[in-house]
């Protein structure tokens, strides 16, 4: 087992970002930002305080889903192996998606559908709703957030171990074995970082608009602003995290590339 320093892997992603960052961010652009803004540009708005209907809309939605995690092997690449080029980490990217994919689906798919089963038992009378959905349902939330601390590298396991979907998911909770707290607090600054950053760019990008375009309803240039700025923002903040994540492999596995390169341009 070993000891993770969370400020260790800060300051090796530090030097990846200020060596990389525009290779970096070109990734982001082209499979977190780019898309993004596309599909929720073109996405039907539904009522605040309905449900959204099912549609094809639905299946669309998952595109932009799909070509992020590809950009996140991309980035994770780059932030873990020497003399990578851009190209070179796309394409590893693209072969090791069905894996990632293969692992996220063998622990998240069970989780969330006896999740939304017990959350329909508990939404059918909210007011009195059934005491074991609502234990069930708890118990399920909180088990589910342990997987998912211990089960965090598997982009980054994914990435650099040629082995199944399976072995994946065993090799980072072996990895993360007795630094369930560390990464959970990592986890939880994340989270809150980035709730307040999004909160205050989105207010400010709002009130930019409003005077600039004095119209930021649906579909408006003002809202396309906010919209572009709000990607923008999300972009950076997937990106810290997930040369974050590589770089804490990297230290938990001991691997001879703990010293960040800068990845060759080249497609």
């Amino acid at each position: 087992m070993t000891k993770l320093s969370i400020s260790r892997a800060w300051d090796e992603s530090r030097v990846v970002l200020a060596r990389d960052g525009k290779l970096i961010g070109t990734v982001a652009l082209a499979f977190f930002v780019l898309p993004g803004v596309i599909i929720n540009a073109v996405m039907p708005n539904a009522h605040p305080t309905q449900m959204p209907q099912p549609s094809p809309w639905m299946l669309l939605g998952l595109i932009p889903a799909l070509i992020a995690l590809v950009g996140q092997l991309s980035i994770v690449r780059l932030a873990m192996a020497p003399h990578v080029s851009v190209g070179d980490a796309i394409a590893h990217a693209a072969r090791r998606f069905l894996v990632f994919v293969g692992a996220w689906v063998a622990w998240a798919v069970p989780f969330f559908f006896v999740g939304s089963v017990l959350y329909a038992l508990v939404a059918k009378d909210p007011e009195h709703p059934s005491p074991a959905a609502a234990l069930g349902l708890l118990a399920v939330t909180g088990v589910g957030m342990f997987l998912a601390v211990r089960l965090i590298l598997i982009s980054a396991v994914a990435s650099a171990e040629p082995v199944g979907p399976l072995q994946v998911l065993r090799r980072s909770w072996d990895l993360t074995r007795g630094n369930w707290w560390r990464l959970f607090g990592f986890l939880l600054l994340c989270f809150v970082a980035a709730f307040v950053l999004l909160v205050a760019s989105q207010a400010v990008t709002t009130l930019l608009a409003k005077l600039l375009f004095s119209d930021v309803s649906p579909h408006s240039v003002g809202s396309l602003l906010v919209l572009i700025v709000g990607q923008l923002v999300t972009g950076a903040i997937l990106v810290i995290l997930f040369v974050m994540l590589a770089r804490i492999y990297v230290q938990l596995t001991g691997r001879v590339q703990a010293e960040p390169h800068v990845p060759n341009s080249g497609i």
